[in-house]
């Protein structure tokens, strides 16, 4: 412990040393509140929402309640659909920075709405938001250079490496303790913060201990390549430049070839094509006759063959029918769009296990509930919950049953989780 304490003197006496370790926790603690700040501000915007849905939908009841209209009901009502952010993803925010969290949806065709006005792409979380993840992956392996780069060199230049090597013939012991010194610190600096903000949000245990192993695991990967280029006996100059050259080229140079690479060989357009394409389906059905839209319909959904025949006039759930009819047309295009993005999704994965940052990265984000797994299951969420709304405002459609107030209480509710 003595020893311990006098390397801890001796390393404090380094100005360089005493500014990387206040500087690593400062932009820990100021990370780690970020990403609780933004996942607080969305959590307030999932909650203000409730009340706002339950004002629309009092005052869409009582317009509705004059005319006993199932089809005004449905097409008139928006239903709040919500991505509750898990309790770990303050810490790494992952996709939540760039993809909608909440979305309000129909009973119309369920694509249009998915994909309209589809503002994130995966590119633009490369880098990622300001948040634990981008300290741990981007800043941290700068703050181990600054700390190991001339461990050894910076005493050998000093004349004092032969010395230190041969006292009490305990050289490696030496050398050792300063590794797991400094080392230590810039964990304690990294993981006291992040353990302050995972108690703060409720974080399991397990979660924790995960995260802050994949801290140390990547703390280690970068302080065994800072020894391994000491070991060169190279100048700390030479040693500072090589790992700066090293950071860049494992963190942004590789990963962002890779991407590009992933992305040739898996193509994948973007969802709003299938906007596009469910709303063209949709304008084309003004010019089809009905009974052919409904012969379609009827022979997908047989449960509602026996509705009575439309009227010469306008009836909702013809509109509703080729709605219906729409979204079954692009289903093909929008399952190869889903393939494409898992694909994708599994590439960058496996990339993981080559590159330590990307790894790290993606482990993060998996653990938050902020990666495109989470992503997709929010997107099927969705989609089970407007087949949901689909079936209940069909019942009142395809029957010519009445729509009142009293109905809308019977509504479905988008499921909190």
């Amino acid at each position: 412990m003595t020893l311990i304490a006098h390397e801890l003197r001796l390393l404090l006496r380094s100005r360089m040393a005493v500014l990387t370790l206040l500087l690593v926790t400062l932009l820990s603690i100021a990370a780690v509140a970020a990403g609780m700040a933004e996942i607080a501000r969305q959590r307030d915007v999932i909650a203000r929402i409730q009340p706002k849905q339950a004002q629309d939908t009092a005052s869409i009841a009582a317009w509705v309640d004059k005319t006993k209209d199932a089809g005004n009901a449905a097409y008139y009502s928006f239903h709040a659909t919500w991505d509750t952010p898990a309790p770990l993803a303050f810490a790494a925010l992952g996709l939540r920075d760039v993809a909608p969290y909440i979305l309000r949806v129909r009973a119309l065709g369920l694509e249009a709405q998915l994909y309209d006005g589809e503002a994130f792409n995966p590119e633009l979380a490369l880098p990622g938001r300001f948040d634990f993840a981008f300290v741990l992956v981007y800043l941290t392996p700068l703050f181990v250079i600054a700390l190991f780069h001339d461990m050894v060199s910076g005493e050998r230049e000093a004349g004092r490496l032969r010395m230190l090597d041969a006292i009490a013939g305990s050289g490696r012991h030496l050398w050792a303790r300063r590794v797991a010194l400094r080392g230590g610190l810039l964990f304690v600096a990294l993981g006291t913060p992040l353990t302050i903000g995972a108690i703060l949000s409720h974080v399991p245990g397990i979660l924790l201990l995960a995260v802050l192993g994949l801290t140390a695991f990547y703390l280690a990967f970068w302080i065994g390549v800072t020894l391994l280029i000491g070991r060169l006996r190279w100048s700390s100059v030479a040693n500072a430049a090589t790992l700066a050259g090293l950071w860049l080229v494992l963190t942004l140079v590789l990963p962002t070839l890779a991407h590009v690479a992933i992305n040739q060989a898996v193509p994948v357009g973007q969802g709003v094509e299938l906007t596009l394409a469910q709303r063209e389906a949709v304008n084309r059905a003004w010019d089809i006759p009905r009974e052919e839209t409904m012969t379609r319909f009827y022979a997908g959904h047989p449960e509602w063959r026996n509705s009575p025949p439309l009227p010469p006039a306008f009836h909702w759930k013809w509109y509703f029918a080729f709605h219906q009819v729409g979204d079954e047309s692009v289903a093909p295009r929008a399952a190869a769009y889903r393939n494409g993005i898992e694909a994708r999704d599994r590439a960058a994965q496996a990339l993981g296990w080559v590159l330590p940052s990307v790894g790290v990265q993606a482990a993060l984000a998996r653990l938050a509930d902020t990666d495109m797994q989470a992503q997709l299951a929010y997107q099927d969420r969705i989609r089970a919950y407007h087949q949901t709304l689909r079936q209940f405002y069909y019942r009142y459609l395809f029957t010519d049953t009445p729509f009142g107030k009293e109905d809308f209480a019977r509504t479905p509710r988008f499921p909190s989780s």
